[in-house]
Formats: C-alpha cells, structure tokens, sequence
C-alpha cells in the first residue's frame, strides 16, 4: 500500500510535463504511468484518470506538441508582417527551431497515427495543417507559389521542411546551414534563385 495521494491539482499538465522530460531525457521507451506517477507525487492508480493506457499518454503528449508547435508557427506567421515571403520562411523557421530543440517530441507527433485518433490528438495535428494549408492557398491566390493542388503542395513543402529539420541539428551534414537551407525553400518554391 502506499501513502501516496490520489488527488493532484493539475495532474493531468503535471503528468503530461514529466512525460516531455522523460521522453527528451531518456526517450519514448522509457515512458511508464507507474514512474510518472511516483514522479508526479500520486499514487501509481492516479494516471489512470486522464491516461486509460500508455498509448493514451503519448497520444495527450503528440497532441499537446502538435499544440505548442502550430502556435509557434501561428504567432511566427504573424510576426514576419504582411509579406508572403518572410511568412513563409517565418513558417519554416519555426517548424525547424522546434524540430531540432525537441527532436524526441517531434518524432513522437509524427509517428502519431493522427489519422482516427482521438479527438485531441487530430485536432491538435489538423489545426498545424489548416494554419499552413491556408498560407500556401494565399500564396497561390497573390501569385507567389505555383498553382496546382494546394494540399499537395502544403505536404512538400512540409516534407522539404522537415527534411531540413533533419539534416541541421548537431552531428548532421548540415548542421549550422539552417538560415540558409530556409532561404533555399523560399526560393525554390516562390520561383526565385536559389544556392
């Protein structure tokens, strides 16, 4: 028996908090309800009220990263002003700033099975795409991207884009070359000069 409390006041953050820092840690294998719960100061039956399982878990996790990284790229967009260019690059720029500072969450978000997945988990994926779906459809209107399947287009571009992300971080071919892989990208699909 243990003299652990069942009650926490913000478990499900907490719980959620600790499996961010586990996973960046020690890595996805590593995850247990039983050892965030005794990290978290509950009884190892607590978790169970917000997590029916471990895939529950790292599900809550993928969609609370999908969260975090679409407002970063929300307010990336918004900041880098009325210029379509710089909001594109803004974009990428974002994806890649999280993408190498949480490798292991960003692996985790996509190796999620968003499609029929609980309702947070696609949600919180669904609004990322939308956000940068709709950037693509006005670069396409203001003439600034090539015309064709808007959605085709939103998936290269995000492909080109975590590409990039894979190939800076530390101990990568192309570590330190971020900035320009990012203008290459802008350029390459506005129709501008690129390398």
């Amino acid at each position: 028996m243990t003299d652990r409390p069942y009650h926490h006041g913000h478990l499900r953050d907490t719980l959620l908090a600790e499996a961010e820092r586990t996973l960046r840690e020690q890595g996805v294998e590593q995850l247990s309800l039983r050892d965030l719960a005794r990290q978290a100061g509950v009884s190892h039956a607590a978790p169970r009220r917000h997590f029916a399982d471990r895939q529950a878990l790292l599900d809550a996790l993928a969609g609370a990263g999908f969260t975090r990284l679409t407002n970063e790229v929300a307010a990336a967009i918004k900041d880098a002003g009325p210029d379509f260019r710089a909001r594109l690059r803004a974009t990428g720029a974002a994806y890649v700033r999280f993408a190498t500072e949480d490798p292991a969450l960003m692996e985790l978000m996509f190796t999620a099975k968003t499609a029929g997945a609980p309702g947070e988990l696609a949600t919180a994926a669904g609004r990322l795409f939308t956000i940068v779906g709709e950037l693509i459809r006005e670069g396409q209107q203001a003439g600034q991207l090539p015309p064709g399947d808007p959605e085709r287009l939103r998936l290269l571009i995000m492909a080109t884009t975590r590409g990039i992300a894979g190939m800076v971080g530390p101990g990568q071919p192309g570590a330190g070359q971020a900035d320009a892989l990012l203008d290459d990208l802008v350029a390459l699909f506005t129709g501008g000069s690129w390398g």
